[in-house]
């Protein structure tokens, strides 16, 4: 008669699968949005891989009510349990723990991610491509160390077949790409990492570089294809010859960032000039005044709590003691304002044809 499986083991196993199906999907070209499937699915995966080990080492990972000493909090019948954070928290209690910190920055992608910017998916892909290996690798350690080599993710997925080299227009076709990357997700990244110390930002835990190198000795029968070297395994003149091919020749760039206070917001002016670009009304500031009065975009001036604004469209300057507007909230206005009956319920105010456009009042 076979041992019934451990607690843990269907929560493992799910981790695992959600693990491998976030790889299929980044090595999926045909996808027009694989990485955000690998966000969402590669989420999952962290999420039932810290689950398995609380039941595993009977940490209670459910939300109780505080009203109530022994009263469980329950969505849909079911007990509420820790989400990817928490359990990252209880995980590495250190925020400036590199692979924390990795994890935690996936997490906040993972919510901007949703519903939005399917056509910023592979600049953000080649902008972010070594944090997501980074994810991944740090994945790899976490389920062998916890839980054994046999469930290592090397006996479930493929070497990927790739170009190992690029034509020098190819390289710059990348770079040229790589700024493509909507000014909002690049301020996110931005703001991200600024909160970060330097250690942290150049962990390979954190961020994973990798340099590759055709080899060039003879062919070892026990050797797979292609095999991985950490920098601390190395000797000493490994390392300098490993630096010194870094600065001769570069195969993955990253740029360190710097925060920019305000990166991508608008004021109310400059806000205002480009929806009357975008529209066939006139659209002056004080229409754009109205229009964030009557959507609730901010709170009213000489507001106690300046702060609560619809963080989409509006974000709150402390130190200005002012607004500053995301170009969504233009192209929100830009999107209501273009027909009469939507200019009027966004302002209150009859629309107004621009002299050399002709539009119909109804």
């Amino acid at each position: 008669m076979m041992a019934r499986p451990p607690r843990w083991q269907a929560t493992l196993d799910a981790s695992v699968e959600e693990a491998c199906l976030a790889v299929r999907l980044y090595n999926d070209a045909s996808e027009s949005r694989s990485f955000e499937g690998f966000v969402i699915h590669m989420h999952l995966a962290w999420l039932y891989l810290l689950h398995a080990g609380f039941i595993r080492d009977g940490i209670d990972f459910r939300y109780w009510d505080t009203r109530y000493k022994h009263r469980l909090l329950k969505v849909e019948g079911e007990p509420k349990r820790w989400e990817l954070e928490r359990s990252a928290k209880e995980r590495w209690p250190d925020r400036k723990d590199p692979v924390r910190a990795n994890l935690s920055l996936f997490i906040r992608l993972r919510n901007r991610l949703e519903h939005r910017h399917a056509h910023a998916d592979a600049a953000l892909m080649l902008n972010l491509s070594g944090h997501a290996h980074a994810l991944l690798i740090n994945y790899e350690e976490e389920l062998t160390s916890q839980f054994g080599d046999d469930y290592s993710l090397a006996l479930r997925l493929r070497i990927p077949l790739f170009v190992g080299t690029f034509s020098p227009q190819g390289e710059q076709a990348l770079r040229r790409f790589r700024k493509t990357l909507p000014t909002d997700l690049h301020g996110f990244v931005t703001e991200y990492e600024s909160g970060l110390d330097e250690k942290t930002i150049n962990d390979p835990r954190y961020e994973f570089r990798l340099r590759a190198a055709v080899e060039l000795a003879p062919k070892d029968p026990e050797a797979i294809a292609v095999q991985f070297t950490k920098y601390d395994d190395m000797t000493e003149s490994e390392r300098e010859a490993v630096e010194e091919m870094g600065r001769r020749g570069q195969v993955i760039i990253r740029n360190k960032k710097q925060p920019v206070s305000g990166l991508g917001r608008l004021m109310p002016g400059a806000a205002a000039k480009e929806v009357e670009e975008g529209i066939p009304y006139v659209f002056k500031q004080h229409h754009f005044t109205e229009a964030w009065k009557r959507l609730k975009i901010r709170p009213a001036t000489g507001s106690p709590q300046p702060h609560q604004t619809n963080t989409d469209f509006c974000e709150y300057d402390e130190p200005t003691n002012s607004y500053r507007y995301t170009r969504a909230y233009v192209k929100h206005l830009i999107k209501r304002c273009s027909t009469f009956q939507g200019f009027m319920e966004a302002t209150g105010k009859e629309p107004e044809p621009k002299p050399a456009c002709q539009t119909e009042s109804s």
